[in-house]
């Protein structure tokens, strides 16, 4: 059911968003990027990514776990993020629809 004071947070977390992306580029033409400063930026990737679901894997859900599982295995063999990450949302969707 849609709710009218949930407009002014949506428009609130939009433009946060935004301000910390254009705020993000913009600051970035300042700070030259050294062969430090890249690897930082490669490895953040990585570091949301674990940041996101090392809590899920700590609390031991079933659904979630296997979905872990799913996603190794799609890495390796696929070796694609973005299958991988779809497969794990799938797993974990199925997972969560047939527990409830």
């Amino acid at each position: 059911m849609f709710r009218p004071e949930f407009l002014p947070v949506l428009a609130a977390m939009a433009a946060a968003s935004l301000f910390c992306r254009v705020g993000g580029y913009m600051l970035m033409r300042f700070i030259p990027i050294t062969p430090r400063v890249e690897a930082a930026l490669k490895g953040t990737p990585l570091a949301v990514m674990v940041g996101i679901v090392l809590p899920v894997a700590m609390k031991g859900n079933i659904p979630e776990l296997i979905a872990l599982a799913a996603v190794a295995l799609a890495m390796r063999f696929a070796r694609d993020e973005m299958v991988a990450a779809l497969i794990g949302v799938f797993v974990v969707a199925i997972g969560r629809w047939l527990i409830v």
